[in-house]
């Protein structure tokens, strides 16, 4: 279960920086106050977290039949 939160947290994080490089426009702070605003440190935060959680996705052993 933690592997899809994540997985989906970085998804999001992905989706934002790429409103970042296309149209400039940071989702995230314009919807919480600005990059400094507390609530968007958190949320870079979480997301970046999930980043490094799924680098164990990369290196993890996949079992048939299990995900």
């Amino acid at each position: 279960m933690l592997n899809k939160i994540s997985l989906a947290l970085v998804i999001i994080g992905a989706l934002n920086w790429a409103l970042i490089g296309v149209f400039q426009y940071d989702l995230v702070a314009s919807i919480f106050g600005g990059q400094g605003a507390i609530v968007s440190r958190i949320i870079y935060t979480v997301v970046g977290a999930a980043g490094l959680w799924c680098i164990s996705l990369l290196f993890g052993e996949r079992v048939e039949g299990h995900e």
